[in-house]
């Protein structure tokens, strides 16, 4: 649990360090995006997550956390989920055309290798060659 609250604090405390600089808040935030591909990240989680920081805040804080601060963090953090959730949207698929590219080509390099080293074997060690090769695939 201590490892997943210093996680929290951390990507919190690098979005609200980098809140100056637009520029820098967009790649902080896209890091944090990437990093979160693996969760689904959905609006109701969003919103979730959004207001227990601020009630974490405001309880911790007390009249120190303002009405103008509230709306400052929960800003903040909209734009932070918003950029995540845009994230797993556009790239998640692009990533996995990559994956599923880089195994197509690594299956063919294997059978390619495989066939090379067969060379004047002959047809009769193909059928076991190509189960081989499926079975190589699966466990990949």
């Amino acid at each position: 649990r201590s490892v997943m609250a210093l996680g929290f604090m951390n990507g919190l405390n690098g979005i609200i360090s980098a809140a100056a600089s637009p520029s820098a808040l967009k790649v902080q935030v896209e890091t944090l995006g990437f990093q979160h591909l693996d969760l689904e990240v959905t609006v109701p989680r969003v919103i979730i997550f959004r207001d227990a920081i601020v009630d974490l805040f405001t309880m911790e804080m007390g009249p120190r956390f303002t009405s103008k601060a509230q709306l400052g963090f929960l800003a903040l953090l909209n734009y932070a989920g918003g950029a995540y959730i845009y994230i797993r949207r556009e790239y998640a698929v692009r990533i996995r055309i990559i994956n599923a590219s880089w195994r197509t080509a690594n299956n063919k390099a294997a059978d390619f290798m495989d066939a090379g080293a067969e060379g004047g074997e002959g047809e009769a060690n193909a059928g076991e060659n190509q189960e081989a090769s499926e079975d190589a695939a699966q466990e990949k």
